[in-house]
């Protein structure tokens, strides 16, 4: 899923939802992610929708 996607799922700017992401770089880094991926592993959105409580 990209970021973009995930920002507007949980009603945010796409910028806010980068800071977001930002402040957990280690944790999304055990799921591959790095600071520049457009699109986040099916695990990764998982953990995401999780921790900031994003119904999809």
């Amino acid at each position: 899923m990209y970021k973009y996607e995930l920002a507007e799922a949980a009603g945010v700017s796409t910028n806010t939802f980068r800071r977001w992401l930002n402040e957990n770089t280690q944790n999304l880094a055990r799921f591959g992610v790095k600071k520049r991926s457009q699109m986040l592993p099916p695990r990764a959105v998982d953990w995401v929708c999780r921790e900031y409580g994003i119904d999809l």
